[in-house]
């Protein structure tokens, strides 16, 4: 099905039916339209461009006492606005060059079930779901070790120039090739070698980003018998919504958001009355063991049952749940005006050996930010549902570019509300046990013992802060969760309800966060079971059948079963889980984001786009620096808090001197579970960099076959006129609005169905 560049047809030769308005507005018209600039539209964009200046002004280069938070908010806003409206936009125009008469796979595979054309604000609803996981919560809340600046440059700027980028690209080059998973393409475009190795990593990096997000729920739930019952609820009330739409109420997808948020109010108002009673306190008091086989569970569950059942209503709930609170923090930060004492770089930021995490500023920060600006998890959704799912090829740059955007601002809000908090309260939170001692006499006198700038902390402070959100305690709570809700109830309760609101407000905060990550779980696991079968398919024909249901169960046992024995192990490891495994998750995270932008590079080069091959390249090239650093430094760097094997040496030699405890582990089992860990967490690390390495190699092969050749093979569907139109991004224009007139105008026997909302 592949065509040479030079042979590419031209869009005339589309045949378009006459019986039909235009599927697409005239595209002098639409240039004529972007390019006119009335003397409003220069003002407002000036006025935008100020604002941002001064808020980079005060939160980088003013340095006082404190600085005050409603500039992270205007710095990140006023950045994503411009960066949307005119990189994306040059993007568009330059180096994609998408053409709304042509069909999408949505239209023309049209199934009813993988291939249904979806309303763009309800497939931003869905894509948003699906790629917001843990990583923009934890990933900033973890970082804030180095002080609020290093994360906030690369969050905001991070996002323009390379996240978002990578997610618009993933998923305009799949939309183009029928849908197909990043894995399949690499394996086109790149060959056998590159093609293998890329399948391999992403399907091992998978079942580490999987593992991951559910150790941050096990975490956050561990003995919080409030927790534990209010995020238990959502799965009867996703359950219900998914009947309502499905039989009750079709397609009424805003009156099921509301009952749903009802419900979700009251289970959280519920969970505290349950939790004070004797008999809630006792059954739901779980430790993190049982929750971890909970979720391993659930997710195998949830990965099996129809789509339209459990997983589509989480979709549908936590959209309105994730962008509603962001929203809210965000204007409560405005109202609130919270003074941060952070530095804007910490004593840390110089050292290699953080109490929260190990490593140097340079390149550890940038993997353990991860999501909030670039994340190789996007491209496996933005190659999954999503490009089924589309209806018109201009508003991949809406759902793919603007998504993202809107995720790197939850890791945004997530770093502001870990900065608000008192330092000496974050690093009790967030430090090991092993190094707290697990009671607010010991975190307190550990925290002092460090000698942080202005931090005196006292266990009161922390029994106090323990009491006001309801937990019986918040010491080395790792994992970001807790810390994101501690934040966020802080500054909430100065806008509404005071200090008796703030066990409500954590709580919220934890039910919002697990909402969060439990559709990533869903989906992750989801992901995870089609990218076996179609691996084992390449073999087995029959298991590329995603309706063959032995195929899919097995599948989804083997994928659950591996992220499940990870998990275990983060949960029962000595140094803190999250604390040692997070590194692994973001070097894996941004390694499949630099095997992402290597297969896009490969294909920009075939398309014969040299002049703009920039755009793919430099993102490529940093994070490639970033990754294959950190993973060095994690294979190879000889001292233990940073090295894998360093660390795994040093365990195991104590282990043969017959010592009975050592560092962070009290006891011989805890000793024998870091030495299983490391080594265990090293070989992973020397395959994922490895095969990464071979993805990017050969992807330079092909660029570079490309450019001599002046263009290549593609491998793209063949174009296919539609005959369908919607607008591309969330308000019509009026030439848009015309058209769409035109389109509602015509007899209804000539209307083609209205996108579904599945």
């Amino acid at each position: 099905m592949g065509r040479p560049a030079d042979e590419q047809p031209a869009l005339a030769v589309l045949e378009l039916d006459p019986t039909l308005p235009a599927p697409a507005v005239d595209d002098a018209v639409r240039e004529a339209a972007e390019r006119k600039w009335t003397p409003a539209k220069v003002a407002v964009w000036a006025a935008i461009s100020l604002l941002g200046a001064v808020a980079w002004f005060m939160v980088a280069l003013v340095r006082g006492e404190t600085v005050n938070a409603i500039w992270f908010v205007f710095a990140a806003v006023c950045t994503y606005l411009i960066g949307y409206r005119f990189y994306s936009k040059f993007i568009e125009r330059y180096l994609l060059k998408p053409n709304d008469r042509r069909a999408t796979p949505a239209e023309y595979k049209a199934d009813g079930k993988d291939y249904v054309r979806t309303d763009r604000n309800v497939l931003f609803g869905h894509h948003f779901a699906a790629i917001a996981g843990a990583g923009p919560l934890v990933g900033p809340i973890i970082a804030a070790q180095m002080g609020y600046l290093p994360g906030t440059i690369w969050i905001i700027i991070g996002v323009v120039l390379a996240g978002a980028v990578q997610d618009y690209l993933v998923m305009f080059f799949s939309m183009r090739r029928g849908g197909r998973s990043l894995g399949q393409m690499a394996r086109e475009e790149l060959g056998a070698i590159g093609g293998t190795a890329a399948l391999i990593a992403t399907l091992l990096i998978m079942i580490i980003i999987v593992a991951i997000l559910a150790l941050v729920v096990v975490n956050a739930l561990g003995e919080s018998p409030w927790g534990v019952f209010s995020v238990g609820m959502t799965i009867p009330i996703a359950l219900f919504m998914g009947v309502y739409l499905r039989f009750i109420r079709p397609g009424k997808v805003m009156e099921v958001s509301i009952i749903g948020f009802v419900l979700l109010m009251a289970a959280i108002v519920g969970g505290g009355a349950v939790a004070g009673t004797e008999w809630g306190a006792a059954f739901f008091h779980l430790d993190k063991v049982t929750i971890a086989w909970g979720i391993i569970v659930y997710g195998f569950i949830a990965a099996i049952l129809p789509v339209w059942l459990l997983l589509a209503p989480r979709d549908y709930l936590s959209t309105f749940m994730k962008i509603g609170v962001i929203v809210m923090l965000a204007v409560a930060i405005i109202v609130v005006r919270p003074e941060i004492t952070v530095p804007a770089f910490s004593e840390f930021a110089g050292r290699d050996n953080g109490p929260v995490f190990s490593g140097a500023l340079f390149p550890f920060l940038f993997v353990t930010i991860a999501c909030g600006a670039l994340s190789g998890f996007h491209a496996l959704i933005s190659s999954g549902t999503t490009p089924k799912l589309i209806e018109k090829e201009r508003q991949t740059r809406f759902i793919g570019y603007g998504g993202m955007l809107m995720e790197s601002f939850v890791a945004i809000m997530a770093l502001v509300a870990a900065i608000s908090i008192d330092r000496g309260i974050y690093f009790a939170m967030n430090a090991p046990v092993a190094l707290t001692g697990g009671t607010v006499e010991t975190a307190a006198a550990w925290v002092n013992s460090l000698g942080l700038s202005g931090v005196n902390i006292t266990p009161s402070d922390l029994a106090q802060t323990a009491t006001n959100v309801g937990e019986p305690s918040i010491v080395s709570r790792s994992g970001g969760a807790p810390t994101l809700a501690v934040g966020l109830a802080h500054i909430m309760q100065q806008f509404i309800g005071g200090t008796s609101m703030m066990a409500f407000w954590y709580h919220f905060a934890i039910m919002f966060e697990a909402l969060f990550i439990l559709t990533a779980v869903d989906a992750g696991t989801r992901v995870a079971r089609f990218m076996l079968q179609d691996s084992i398919g390449n073999f087995i024909p029959k298991f590329k059948e995603a309706s063959w249901r032995p195929g899919a169960w097995l599948c989804t046992a083997v994928m659950v079963g591996a992220w499940g024995a990870v998990l275990l192990m983060g949960v029962t490891d000595p140094l803190g889980g999250i604390n040692t495994l997070f590194p692994l998750f973001g070097i894996a995270n941004q390694l499949l984001a630099a095997i992402a932008l290597a297969v896009c590079m490969a294909i920009a080069a075939k398309r014969g786009s040299f002049k703009y091959l920039w755009v793919v390249a430099l993102p490529l090239a940093f994070v490639a620096v970033v990754t294959v650093t950190a993973s060095l430094q994690k294979i190879f760097s000889p001292v233990p808090a940073v090295g894998y094997f360093a660390n795994n040496a040093a365990f195991a030699k104590a282990l043969s001197d017959g010592k009975t405890s050592f560092g962070t582990a009290k006891t011989v089992e805890a000793m024998e579970a870091v030495v299983r860990n490391t080594m265990v967490q090293g070989v992973l690390s020397v395959i994922f960099v490895t095969l990464s390495v071979i993805v990017i190699i050969a992807a330079l092969i092909a660029t570079s076959k490309a450019f001599k050749q002046g263009g290549g093979h593609d491998h793209e569907d063949e174009p296919r006129p539609s005959r369908v139109y919607a607008p591309a991004g969330l308000f019509p224009t009026k030439a848009e609005k015309e058209l769409q007139a035109e389109w509602n105008s015509l007899p209804a026997g000539q209307r083609t169905e209205r996108p579904a909302h599945h």
